[in-house]
């Protein structure tokens, strides 16, 4: 139930963030803030699918 939870979370955050919207936030804020931006956003969506799928439990 937990991980069908996080996949909803995931699923709306894509539908609702378009990425039009993201890449003009990012050059109006700056390169190196984007970047540090997007790599944090990737962080925690390995981190979010590695709990919903049980990451680090044999």
């Amino acid at each position: 139930m937990k991980a069908y939870i996080n996949f909803l979370i995931v699923l709306l955050l894509t539908v609702t963030l378009t990425s039009c919207e993201v890449v003009g936030g990012i050059f109006k804020g700056g390169v190196w803030t984007g970047v540090i931006l997007v790599v944090a956003v990737i962080a925690i969506v390995i981190w979010a699918l590695s709990k919903a799928f049980g990451g680090g439990r044999r």
